[in-house]
């Protein structure tokens, strides 16, 4: 039986010092029958591309793409036209550690079809016994759309004690380590540029989900993740990429029967969220969140929906509590909190 081909696609903007640290791990722990490396980047001016040109050019594939169109619009067009059985979108900081991380994740979607896209257990590159900000053990949400993780919820990031590592559906895959069918990602059309960066990869996998598809983690393959590469969690322009993008697939994949109630809750929360980073003296942070809605109410009008998607708590993943109300007020901070009764 031949194996499946896999094109594990690293997209870089301007981060040259991860690049150094990370690619030559990427590639030494890369052995997989069928695994092929892509090296695609988004226009950057540090010389990073020319760095991996000149150390890893006979080794690996390049992509020079001719600006920066961010992760949603770099991914789109590095991956249009390829023809691999799978994708693997990784993080420039993210970098396996063991030669067998990909073994798992093809055993698992080879063996059940209705799984579109899976992520490995994300660990943290600094402190291996943590996990890391981006993904954890798997995403969900909430009914609000607050993105959560096994591992981490809001800023409280676990320890690592093993307690996530069974292979269970989840609501959302990390783009740092998107393990994914090429039929499904064509399918749903890919990322959705008007994201540039942030949830995409949640609004991604939201659409499978409306879809049929099934998104599942797989804690037997391990990544290790350097996070905050291209834009740090204390930029503004963060904040206004997440408070923006967060409405903006609510907005999409959402049924017409409770969208516009589900909106407006959420932008009451995101009030709270404004006054809150107000006390804390981080103004820009607040107009950052003003802006985000700003912005919300200009795109939306030129956004498809899906008027008959299912209900959001239909899906699996899916906490039909609110994650701001427990975390903030009942000190419901990790994982097990929510689900270990």
């Amino acid at each position: 039986m031949l194996h499946p081909t896999i094109d594990i696609v690293i997209l870089n903007y301007n981060t040259l010092e991860v690049v150094k640290e990370c690619l030559p791990q990427v590639i030494d722990n890369t052995n997989h029958p069928g695994a092929k490396i892509v090296f695609a980047d988004n226009n950057s001016t540090d010389g990073s591309a020319n760095w991996v040109e000149q150390t890893y050019g006979g080794q690996i594939e390049i992509i020079r793409l001719p600006k920066n169109n961010g992760y949603a619009g770099g991914y789109n067009e590095a991956l249009e036209g390829r023809s691999a059985d799978y994708f693997v979108l990784l993080n420039s900081d993210a970098t396996p550690k063991t030669p067998d991380w990909l073994k798992p994740l093809v055993f698992l979607l080879e063996n059940n079809p209705k799984i579109a896209a899976a992520q490995p257990k994300i660990l943290d590159y600094k402190n291996t016994d943590k996990f890391e900000y981006a993904g954890g053990s798997g995403g969900f949400i909430d009914y609000l759309g607050f993105p959560f993780c096994k591992g981490r919820i809001f800023g409280n990031v676990e320890f690592d004690k093993s307690q996530y590592n069974q292979s269970t559906p989840i609501f959302w895959a990390s783009g740092a380590a998107m393990f994914i069918r090429r039929t499904c990602w064509q399918k749903a059309g890919g990322l959705d540029v008007s994201f540039f960066a942030h949830m995409e990869e949640i609004d991604l996998c939201w659409r499978l989900k409306n879809l049929g598809h099934e998104i599942y983690s797989c804690p037997e393959s391990v990544v290790y993740h350097i996070g905050g590469a291209t834009l740090s969690n204390q930029n503004p322009r963060k904040t206004f990429l997440n408070f923006r993008n967060g409405l903006l697939m609510m907005h999409k994949n959402l049924p017409d029967s409770i969208r516009e109630k589900r909106i407006f809750q959420r932008k009451l929360l995101d009030g709270l969220a404004g006054i809150h980073f107000l006390i804390q003296g981080k103004i820009n942070h607040t107009f950052q969140i003003i802006r985000a809605h700003l912005e919300f109410n200009k795109l939306k009008k030129n956004l498809l929906t899906t008027p008959t998607a299912p209900l959001l708590v239909e899906h699996h993943g899916v906490l039909p509590q609110s994650l701001v109300w427990g975390y903030f007020f009942r000190n419901k901070k990790t994982w097990l909190s929510w689900y270990n009764k």
